[in-house]
């Protein structure tokens, strides 16, 4: 029997409602609507069109947002600057450094000087370090979603297996704090396994709940996956399609086709984990402008 598909955009569609709902709230008490700033440097077409994307979410919310846009030849010292600017800016809650930035810039130094109280991404050491002591301020959003995702689709981490393909410090390594912090939504046992771990196949077979965060079409597929395990897919890679406008269509790091025929739940590429990273963007937003 084929598992059932989790649906992220529907769940994405209700962690939006709840935002707009205390949005609302925080306007009636007279405070302003929270506002979100997104740093987009270069010329990414895809890129370009996430903070679309992010904006259009803001406004359906009630947060406001704002975009500033940097030429690819921007400098570390010019970013730092803007990224000053927007730091001392009280009208802005929550900002965030879209990725990828150029490879002359520093991300480590970037996300360093992004002031911890507006890091709506949750990428800066202050906002990992405060996930490793098991008191997170705000969580990555990917992070964030997977969790959601599963708790909204009536499946506890706690006393679950989770196995994570994915060591990055985007997905990977704060999943892997989250879930296994003693808390509601998590206290799993988590192994992070990666493209470089001996007979992976061997290690994700032992997973209740399977997060595919690799950033490899395909990797997972049917023989790597015990029966009846759930399956997060976080992948997203481009595959040349023709018949698409644009050329190509998405696809995630599981054999879906096959997987879905393994596992007891699964999350489609796209409308799945996606939606719920920028969902969750929200909820950061939201946070930082009541922590004022």
């Amino acid at each position: 029997m084929s598992a059932r598909i989790i649906d992220g955009n529907a769940i994405a569609a209700q962690v939006r409602a709840e935002v707009a709902a205390q949005v609302a709230s925080l306007v009636a008490a007279g405070h302003r609507p929270p506002h979100l700033t997104a740093v987009l440097v270069g010329d990414d077409a895809a890129s370009a069109t996430y903070v679309r994307l992010k904006h259009k979410d803001c406004a359906e919310v009630g947060i406001t947002s704002s975009t500033e846009a940097l030429p690819s030849s921007t400098t570390q010292d010019e970013l730092l600057a803007v990224i000053h600017r927007l730091n001392a800016d009280d009208s802005i809650d929550g900002v965030i450094i879209q990725k990828p930035i150029p490879d002359s810039i520093d991300d480590v130094v970037i996300d360093s000087t992004l002031s911890p109280m507006k890091d709506a991404d949750g990428l800066g050491p202050t906002s990992l370090g405060l996930l490793v002591q098991g008191a997170p301020r705000f969580v990555s959003a990917t992070p964030a979603g997977v969790q959601q995702l599963l708790l909204r689709s009536d499946i506890d981490p706690a006393g679950k297996h989770v196995v994570i393909v994915g060591r990055s410090t985007l997905v990977g390594r704060p999943l892997a704090l989250l879930l296994s912090t003693k808390a509601t939504g998590a206290n799993a046992t988590v192994t992070i396994a990666h493209t470089g771990t001996a007979d992976l196949g061997a290690i994700t077979r032992e997973a209740d709940i399977l997060v595919a965060a690799a950033g490899r079409l395909n990797l997972i597929t049917a023989d790597m996956v015990r029966p009846g395990a759930v399956v997060i897919d976080v992948g997203t890679n481009r595959v040349d399609d023709p018949t698409k406008r644009t050329g190509y269509r998405l696809a995630g790091d599981v054999d879906f086709e096959a997987v879905k025929e393994i596992a007891s739940a699964i999350t489609p590429v796209p409308g799945g984990v996606g939606p719920m990273t920028r969902a969750m963007l929200l909820v950061n937003t939201l946070k930082a402008a009541r922590a004022e």
